[in-house]
């Protein structure tokens, strides 16, 4: 006759095997998933598997931060530096534990403005569908995060997207904290595309894992919708996109897989503006 302790106990391993069965089934749907969407927008993987923003966001140096899992090859050019000298300074390298209380007024307009060496970038936010993001923005931008930051990566094919937002002008930095994703069911989003003049996080293909690095799209992209959107680009900003994209970009760099444009991309001075 079984006691009730080894009852217990034969209900507990029954228990364990169960999760077991359950992980590893989540993992190989996972590696599916990514096969197909490597195979399906045909890019190369890069960056190194680890603890994201947590690692992409933090700027711990784990993991880059990328539009998407995947990146596309850029084809090199050598057009002439179409930007200007960026002004003195620095950026700094600022970090925090924690996601910052919520201050603006998800209910008011809000706009963010990066003066950038190739011109002024004018960003209507999405305050309201991406209240998180937003505040975020508006907390860095006050603090200065983006000043004089390199927009270290701009994809030619594939996708077509400029990225930035890392003080580190690796790919590998951020704030120090995770933010939710927002806003993935945007009407905009269809398709699996993300139209020219979206503005969205960056992060590391995991959910959850946006921080401080963001894109702008200059032509439509076929990616999956797993980028909060949280802008989009005036007219005028979308003309400054579209110079930085026909100055082309440089070969891959081999330590980072980034490939730069070739435009000296710098933000200036990034603000945030309550309208």
């Amino acid at each position: 006759m079984v006691s009730q302790e080894q009852r217990r106990r034969q209900l507990a391993r029954e228990k364990f095997l169960r999760q077991q069965q359950r992980r590893t089934q989540a993992r190989r749907k996972a590696r599916v998933r990514n096969s197909v969407i490597a195979s399906v927008l045909g890019v190369i993987v890069i960056g190194s598997l680890a603890l994201y923003t947590t690692g992409v966001l933090k700027g711990d140096g784990k993991k880059t931060n990328t539009a998407a899992d995947v990146t596309p090859s850029a084809t090199p050019s050598k057009a002439p530096d179409p930007c200007a000298k960026p002004a003195a300074g620095s950026a700094q390298k600022l970090s925090w534990k924690t996601e910052p209380a919520t201050t603006i007024d998800t209910s008011a307009k809000y706009t963010m403005k990066l003066a950038t060496t190739c011109g002024d970038i004018d960003i209507d936010l999405k305050t309201a569908a991406a209240p998180h993001t937003v505040n975020s923005f508006d907390f860095l931008a006050g603090k200065g995060f983006f000043d004089h930051t390199k927009c270290h990566r701009l994809t030619t094919s594939g996708i077509y997207v400029l990225q930035c937002g890392d003080p580190q002008g690796t790919g590998m930095g951020g704030p120090g904290y995770t933010l939710p994703d927002e806003n993935l069911k945007d009407k905009s989003l269809k398709g699996n595309t993300y139209p020219a003049g979206t503005v969205a996080m960056a992060n590391t293909g995991q959910k959850h894992t946006g921080g401080s690095q963001f894109f702008l799209v200059y032509k439509d992209s076929p990616l999956p919708p797993q980028y909060t959107p949280f802008g989009t680009v005036s007219d005028a900003g979308m003309k400054v996109l579209q110079k930085i994209a026909a100055a082309g970009a440089q070969a891959a760099d081999p330590s980072t897989g980034n490939t730069a444009p070739n435009a000296t991309v710098v933000i200036n001075k990034a603000t945030v503006t309550k309208s």
